[in-house]
């Protein structure tokens, strides 16, 4: 299938054989430490910058039917972002998927995006947007 959009992803991840868990992992764009002023033109036009994870969460695809309810969950945090990396993750226990299966997995993500290798995640902008990121 593929997903062009975060309805498309809950399609997606409703449709695999067994139960799945959406990870998610909330970043802001930053302005690096002792960046150049080339660095610094890019980052002020949004094509450039530092991702720093910020908070992360795993949801059932039933927890969160829509881009709008993540964005409103994610705001009663009072953590700024500026995008949203997303993986799923197939479940190996019986019965309904928890988040303790979810925590390393949380943790590879994370730090996966700290050293830039972010092919394997989908990335939405605030307004719901699929994005391609590229490395500079």
């Amino acid at each position: 299938m593929n997903i062009s959009s975060y309805e498309d992803l809950l399609v997606a991840a409703n449709e695999q054989a067994e139960p799945q868990r959406l990870l998610f992992v909330f970043a802001s764009a930053e302005l690096p430490s002792g960046h150049t002023k080339s660095q610094e033109d890019l980052f002020k036009s949004r094509k450039g910058g530092a991702l720093t994870p910020v908070m992360c969460v795993d949801k059932l695809p039933s927890e969160l039917n829509n881009f709008a309810s993540l964005v409103e969950e994610s705001r009663q945090t009072g953590k700024s972002w500026d995008i949203v990396f997303v993986a799923s993750m197939s479940v190996k226990s019986k019965g309904k998927p928890n988040s303790d299966e979810a925590e390393q997995p949380l943790k590879t993500m994370v730090e996966d995006i700290q050293k830039g290798k972010i092919g394997n995640f989908l990335v939405f902008n605030q307004e719901g947007k699929l994005i391609q990121l590229q490395a500079f």
